[in-house]
């Protein structure tokens, strides 16, 4: 199903629908972390990312309350829906156990840099399946953007700068996300 956009304000049937599709995917026993928005390659040994767009979050929200046999309440779908900012989770490499100390991420959109409104990263990196062979260590950078900053319908670059030094980007088209 081919996406119109980033939908900051989901209406009621784009809710219901991402409901649906969370409960769907439970019962096709489809793990919730597929249903993210990924980007980048497939290859666990290669940097990739998802969105946590509202649409994304209220459909893995309800894969995991239907895999309990459960629903979400008015309340939680609404803390999704009220949520301000965008979160981008990237997964880097790295040749030691804390190269991921520090790192920052930032999206360009036309000639404009948003900067996030806060920054997480793993302190101390897993091993990969090929260590001690590069990439050795694999960790997660996660942003939060603020969607008012956000052009939903732009193409956009994600950029993270781990510490020491480098970069890995992505060129995504957000008119193509949920």
């Amino acid at each position: 199903m081919a996406a119109e956009a980033i939908e900051v304000q989901p209406t009621r049937a784009q809710i219901e629908a991402a409901l649906e599709r969370g409960r769907a995917a439970a019962v096709a026993r489809i793990p919730p972390d597929r249903l993210y928005a990924w980007f980048g390659t497939p290859n666990e040994l290669e940097p990739r990312g998802f969105l946590m767009t509202k649409v994304v979050g209220l459909t893995v929200m309800a894969a995991h309350f239907a895999l309990r046999s459960a629903t979400p309440s008015e309340s939680e779908i609404a803390r999704i829906l009220e949520d301000q900012a965008l979160l981008i989770n990237v997964v880097i490499f790295g040749d030691r156990p804390n190269f991921a100390v520090d790192s920052y991420m930032v999206v360009e959109q036309g000639g404009h840099t948003i900067k996030p409104i806060k920054v997480r990263f793993d302190g101390q990196a897993s091993r990969t399946s090929v260590w001690p062979q590069a990439p050795a260590y694999r960790a997660k950078v996660v942003a939060s953007f603020p969607y008012e900053g956000l052009d939903p319908r732009a193409k956009t670059k994600v950029s993270v700068f781990p510490a020491g030094g480098g970069q890995v980007s992505f060129e995504l088209d957000f008119s193509q996300i949920e």
